[in-house]
């Protein structure tokens, strides 16, 4: 990578309009649409990004290697770490503009994003990165499961599935200090189950720091497998949240959840089996109690 490559990203505006002559038409495209849609670019492969901009992907990563990047994934990490790429308004702008104001139309784009989640969700490559978790977590004699912000309720309820199905769990989903509580007791026999996106953020990065002291696995869910974060995972699942540089949809990533704890279940069916008679037990227990309590 080029010195202007290492340095700050809001220098790409010079960095194209230093290599226009090299690039050609297809090549300055591509940039240009490196330049204005960065968070696409980050949840994006090459023949992805290619697709989208209506040329190779073999021209996309000339067109990276000339603007002085070694790779795409060099790419990425120089534009997590530049400014912030989006916020939630600009993501729901680039939404606003591939729907119309009308209910029925915006419904339709809402799932045509779900269903390119779920195609992702049924490939090869998804199936093959679900079973090297379930390998992972079948071992754990507790499965902790890390998110937070909006993710976090998704931990919540896959904490609660896990635990309704014979797995042992607990949900981490604290931010800043108090994270440190939460962390207190991962010890021998635990296994991680990461939900995060983006950068490397504080809490992330104590997460991996903790697993990887204690020689901890993890399973980290996120939307790209070619980021500086999926890279200190044992094993990533990537499943796309929506259109890349839109609005985080989470309907994808639910559904993958749900199939991995089910896989689970059905990897020790009697401790699942067991766990939900218990479960009815309990519940009738709770209701005679309610009754009586009237």
């Amino acid at each position: 990578m080029t010195d202007t490559a290492i340095g700050s990203w809001t220098g790409l505006d010079h960095m194209l309009r230093r290599a226009h002559q090299q690039l050609g038409a297809a090549g300055f495209r591509v940039a240009k649409f490196i330049d204005e849609n960065r968070p696409v670019v980050l949840a994006s492969s090459a023949a992805a990004l290619g697709a989208r901009i209506g040329t190779s992907d073999a021209t996309v990563l000339r067109t990276i290697q000339t603007l002085g990047f070694a790779s795409l994934a060099d790419l990425k990490n120089a534009i997590l770490n530049g400014e912030p790429v989006s916020t939630p308004a600009d993501d729901m702008r680039r939404t606003l503009i591939d729907l119309d104001k009308a209910t029925g139309a915006a419904l339709d784009g809402i799932l045509r994003a779900h269903a390119d989640g779920l195609n992702v969700l049924r490939s090869k490559k998804c199936r093959a990165q679900m079973a090297a978790a379930v390998r992972i977590l079948n071992d754990a004699d507790r499965i902790a499961v890390f998110g937070i912000g909006p993710s976090s309720a998704l931990a919540s309820y896959v904490s609660v599935l896990l635990a309704r199905n014979g797995r042992r769990s607990r949900t981490i989903s604290a931010t800043g200090s108090m994270l440190a509580d939460q962390l207190l007791d991962l010890g021998k026999g635990d296994a991680l189950l990461i939900l995060a996106y983006g950068r490397l953020y504080r809490e992330v990065k104590a997460v991996f720091a903790e697993a990887t002291a204690l020689g901890l696995p993890t399973v980290l869910v996120t939307e790209a497998e070619d980021t500086p974060l999926a890279k200190l995972a044992d094993v990533c699942v990537a499943i796309p949240r929506g259109r890349p540089g839109e609005i985080a949809l989470h309907g994808a990533t639910l559904v993958g959840l749900e199939a991995l704890v089910l896989s689970l279940a059905a990897a020790k069916p009697e401790a699942a089996l067991a766990s939900l008679d218990n479960l009815n037990r309990l519940r009738r227990a709770t209701e005679v109690q309610g009754k009586n309590a009237k």
